[in-house]
């Protein structure tokens, strides 16, 4: 009987500590460890219809750009991109919200590191284009302009013409 007694108190201390840490979590994610909550403000003048975004990067799981909506929090909008990478702790993660009167811009492609597969979906480009890019960039090195791609077997001015807005030769 002494051992069940035993048993039944351990489980009663795993539970009592397991929860003391959740709601030191909860606490803490709250702001209420001394931190203030971080607020987010969304401007007044946004049009009908228009969503705003915010880029979550960093060191979560799937970086990119979320809608944000009214009452969003922070933790949720990290949820939404997949949490963040076991490890890492929130001071690796980033967020930019997009001002109202923020262009959306494309993101380009850099020839001198994209693999063959990003290549392709360039338009005009294929399987045997991305290839020669890779095969000349192995060669010669990196390219020092997006008008090099001339110099790629198959890569002619009308090419270049139509992926000229979408590609980059950054470092």
């Amino acid at each position: 009987m002494p051992q069940v007694g035993f048993k039944k108190c351990r489980l009663v201390i795993a539970a009592l500590a397991a929860a003391a840490i959740l709601i030191g979590e909860i606490l803490t994610a709250s702001g209420c460890d001394g931190t203030p909550p971080i607020e987010i403000s969304l401007p007044e003048t946004t049009a009908t219809g228009q969503i705003t975004q915010v880029y979550i990067g960093g060191e979560v799981n799937n970086p990119g750009f979320y809608p944000l909506q009214d009452g969003d929090t922070i933790e949720s909008l990290v949820q939404a991109a997949g949490g963040i990478i076991d490890g890492f702790d929130s001071s690796h993660v980033e967020l930019n919200i997009a001002q109202a009167d923020d262009q959306e811009t494309p993101q380009k492609i850099n020839i001198n590191r994209a693999e063959a597969w990003l290549l392709e979906a360039l338009p005009g480009i294929g399987e045997v284009k991305a290839q020669a890019i890779i095969s000349y960039r192995q060669q010669n090195g990196l390219f020092h302009s997006t008008n090099e791609l001339l110099n790629v077997d198959g890569i002619g001015e009308s090419t270049l013409e139509n992926i000229g807005d979408l590609i980059t030769v950054a470092d």
